[in-house]
């Protein structure tokens, strides 16, 4: 297993990715008695599965019935879903935090470059207000790691915030303003706002704040307020420990060590090609001590071998703060 962890970060081909995948499988056939029992459920045998297609992938709502743990360890943390008043919590068990840190450290660096060269503004309210925010954890990483002296947090101060975002990309500075989207939508309804040398992500979650619009309309409002030419994404949840991040048009890539796959609608057990509508699934190897294969509820299509579009939700899902958006 510790093998298996040193070699996922170093994945560069398709054949790396497809064979470590099948070692991860069959290590969690073995040691996940949650998905173990799914699997079995199936009358899945581990012997007949040779491609990731043809890995069964666990429903993400597991993550709020069963401690979805690979082997027996005491977690590092407990990362909880925001969850609404009457819904139940996912709870993802964090054995090794490094793990995580590695990842999404890795996956800044492979999109954005060097931390060190960014201030990191966080507008996340809503999370900041709960305990146990994977997202609340990656963005202190993060600021921590810009050493910026005026990287940080924000809730009501925004001018505070609009007024070091102004003052530092005039010395040249790249900054990146990471909010959640209810929270973006309250500050570009304020004013016009000229942020054009800096990097607006939004992180999905209106949780029922506002009234849902759908990306397009959120993102031309975002563009059009803060006087950018494109607005960036993250695509990640409570249940994974890796993102995706989308430059802009709502085309997301994965890093190397994570994929996306498509199920067909009408039968979950079966991958459809690429520009077709299906459910999305997910492969995390960063998720090794929980589960690596997640059959989410976000409905998207695959653009290319690395690349998604999210284009919404099952209606009979729950609303989760991470990927409300409807593009």
């Amino acid at each position: 297993m510790l093998n298996l962890k040193n070699r996922i970060f170093d994945i560069q081909t398709e054949q790396e990715f497809n064979e470590i995948s099948l070692e991860i499988f069959n290590y969690q056939y073995s040691n996940n008695a949650v998905y173990n029992e799914f699997c079995q459920l199936l009358k899945v045998n581990p012997t007949e599965i040779t491609t990731p297609y043809e890995i069964p992938f666990l429903p993400i709502e597991f993550f709020k019935t069963h401690a979805v743990k690979t082997g027996h360890f005491e977690e590092e943390q407990i990362f909880l879903s925001s969850g609404t008043t009457g819904q139940s919590q996912s709870k993802h068990y964090v054995k090794d935090l490094n793990l995580y840190e590695t990842s999404f450290q890795n996956a800044f660096k492979t999109f954005y470059g060097n931390i060190e060269d960014y201030c990191i503004l966080a507008l996340l309210p809503s999370y900041m207000e709960r305990k146990g925010s994977s997202l609340i954890y990656m963005a202190t990483d993060l600021i921590e790691k810009s050493k910026h002296p005026e990287s940080g947090f924000f809730l009501e101060n925004w001018s505070k915030m609009i007024e070091i975002a102004q003052k530092v990309t005039k010395n040249g500075q790249k900054v990146l303003i990471i909010g959640v989207s209810f929270a973006l939508l309250d500050l570009a309804e304020t004013a016009q706002i000229d942020l054009n040398n800096v990097i607006i992500m939004e992180t999905g979650g209106m949780k029922g704040r506002r009234k849902e619009l759908t990306r397009n309309e959120l993102h031309k409002i975002y563009k059009e307020n803060f006087n950018v030419t494109e607005i960036h994404s993250e695509y990640g949840m409570t249940e994974l420990l890796s993102q995706a991040y989308s430059k802009g048009n709502g085309i997301f890539k994965t890093p190397n060590w994570m994929n996306v796959l498509i199920r067909d609608i009408n039968d979950p057990f079966s991958m459809i090609e690429h520009h077709k509508t299906g459910g999305i699934n997910v492969i995390d190897m960063t998720n090794i001590d929980s589960c690596c294969f997640i059959a989410t509820q976000d409905l998207g299509k695959k653009i290319s071998d690395n690349e998604f579009e999210v284009l919404g939700r099952f209606d009979n899902s729950d609303l989760r703060g991470c990927n409300l958006l409807i593009s």
